[in-house]
C-alpha cells in the first residue's frame, strides 16, 4: 500500500508473513547495496497499552521498519516465526536504527522477543550532541516540525489502540 506523507508517497507492507518480511529486507539491501555500510534505518515498536494500572505490560506487538520511502509494519504477534534475516538485519553492526526514545523499544525488542538490535541512535540525543539541547526529550511531533517543518500528529486514540489486532486500521498504517 501506499501512505501519502505531504507530497511523499511511502510504499508500507504490513504482513505477518515471515518470507514477506525476508524479501522487504533482500529489497532494501539490494537496492542500497552501496551503502550498506551506512545504511540509516528508523525503527519504531508499538504494543497494546494496558488500560489497568501495575498490570503487566503487554508484548511488543508490532516491529516498523523505514529505509527512504520504503516502511514494514511486521505483526509480531501473529508471525509464525522471525526469519534469521531479520535477526541479522537488526544485528548487523553496520545498519544504524534511528528513532524517538528508541532505547525503551529496543530493550522491548528484546525481553519481549529475544531480537537484538546492534546499533540504535536515539534522535533526541542526537539532536543535544549536534547543539539543539530542546530537542534532547522530544517526541516525533515536536521533531518533524522542527526538523522537516511538518505538522504531524499521532492522536492518542491511534497510540492507545490495539496494536495486536491482525487487521490494523487504516490510521494505525499512518
Amino acid at each position: 500500500m501506499n501512505v501519502t506523507f505531504f507530497n511523499d508517497q511511502i510504499h508500507t507492507v504490513v504482513t505477518h508473513n515471515p518470507f514477506i518480511v525476508e524479501r522487504w529486507i533482500s529489497d532494501i539491501e539490494n537496492s542500497h547495496h552501496r551503502r550498506l555500510h551506512r545504511l540509516i534505518v528508523g525503527l519504531d515498536v508499538e504494543w497494546r497499552p494496558n488500560r489497568i494500572r501495575n498490570s503487566i505490560e503487554n508484548p511488543a506487538a508490532t516491529l516498523q521498519l523505514c529505509v527512504g520511502h520504503r516502511c514494514l509494519i511486521f505483526q509480531l504477534l501473529h508471525a509464525s516465526h522471525f526469519p534469521q534475516l531479520l535477526k541479522d538485519f537488526l544485528g548487523n553492526p553496520n545498519y544504524t536504527f534511528v528513532g524517538v526514545k528508541i532505547d525503551g523499544d529496543v530493550k522491548k525488542l528484546m525481553k519481549d522477543h529475544g531480537l537484538e538490535v546492534a546499533k540504535a541512535v536515539d534522535l533526541g540525543s542526537l539532536a543535544e550532541e549536534n547543539g539543539r539541547m530542546e530537542l534532547r526529550y522530544a517526541g516525533l511531533k515536536i521533531f518533524a516540525r522542527e526538523v522537516l517543518g511538518k505538522e504531524v500528529e499521532k492522536r492518542t486514540p491511534v497510540r492507545w489502540s490495539e496494536w495486536d489486532n491482525v487487521c490494523l486500521t487504516p490510521a494505525q498504517n499512518y
